[in-house]
């Protein structure tokens, strides 16, 4: 690490996991450089950062040029819609911050001789024919599904960053995310634990879709956080996956929320959206061997402190709060 005071730039700094980031940035004692569109971050969850001496928030589509005046250590590119909700309705911004933006992080970490890091994700590998995934797992990915436009944009990412590693020799770093939550996250996001949480709170129906057999690996943000920053700290440019490898049904996640919540909501089931991945789980060995990095906060533990984040934010929203 630099003797100097370290200066990171985190594009989609204001979303979930943007904003989380700069807060552990700031941490270890970084200069951070936010920026984001708003498409979908929030400056309420960088809200609290204003008027911090090492912070400061660009309001910048990183589709376009970036500018950043003086030196810059570490790029984190983190700016994207990631929930089915936002790049459904977002598919062609999706693209074009998958590719574009990539291209001008990507840039921006040549011209400045920064490393760079790349939110990379599972969905990479599609609706996966493995299980669990390892990151030497090509994927089994529908390119012109509906969510093509994420899982394209994603993997073209990861081939933008190694032809700049490889080409240009940019010092590169590439994460796969598997599902997080946590705290930041929004009502209206569309993943299931926000919807869960805000369906139970709300006293309605908790929408699970098929037959609820489908598994997810969720992770706690805080986890999550370390598994990027000991990433960004290490000497590896190959793929690693970060995540829970605790895996669970989607229905015995609703049923969980249900009981945490002590809601009468009722579980309804609804179609399965197209090409929804039937399993995820990921196989987390690369990143014990080569991070010492494995999630501390259990399940239980880390929905009791997303579904209080939950509650103040629907207590906020009720006409009249």
């Amino acid at each position: 690490m630099p003797s100097k005071t370290p200066t990171s730039v985190v594009t989609g700094g204001a979303g979930f996991l943007g904003s989380h980031l700069c807060d552990r940035l700031l941490a270890e004692k970084h200069r951070v450089i936010c920026i984001d569109n708003l498409i979908t971050g929030d400056t309420a969850n960088i809200a609290h950062l204003f008027g911090h001496d090492r912070f400061q928030f660009v309001h910048h589509d990183v589709t376009n040029y970036i500018f950043i005046e003086g030196s810059v250590d570490y790029i984190l590119h983190f700016a994207s819609p990631a929930s089915p909700i936002d790049y459904l309705k977002l598919p062609i911004q999706t693209l074009k911050v998958g590719s574009l933006g990539t291209h001008k992080a990507l840039g921006l970490a040549k011209a400045k001789g920064a490393r760079f890091l790349v939110a990379s994700t599972s969905e990479v590998y599609g609706d996966p024919l493995i299980h669990p995934q390892e990151e030497s797992y090509w994927g089994n990915v529908n390119p012109i599904g509906s969510r093509g436009v994420y899982d394209e944009a994603k993997r073209f990412a990861e081939a933008m960053t190694m032809a700049y590693h490889r080409f240009h020799g940019v010092d590169t770093r590439i994460i796969r995310i598997f599902n997080t939550y946590g705290p930041r996250m929004r009502l209206n996001d569309g993943r299931a634990i926000p919807a869960f949480m805000s369906q139970a709170l709300r006293g309605e129906d908790l929408t699970v879709f098929g037959d609820g057999s489908q598994t997810r690996s969720v992770c706690y943000v805080d986890d999550l956080i370390d598994g990027i920053f000991r990433l960004l700290m290490s000497d590896t440019s190959e793929p690693v996956n970060v995540g829970n490898p605790d895996e669970l049904t989607m229905l015995q996640l609703a049923k969980e929320i249900q009981a945490l919540t002590g809601s009468k909501s009722r579980i309804v089931f609804k179609p399965l959206p197209e090409d929804d991945p039937k399993v995820r789980q990921p196989d987390i060995t690369r990143a014990t061997k080569l991070l010492g990095w494995a999630p501390k906060v259990d399940r239980a533990e880390g929905l009791t402190k997303t579904l209080e984040y939950f509650r103040q934010k629907i207590v906020a929203h009720r006409p009249g709060a």
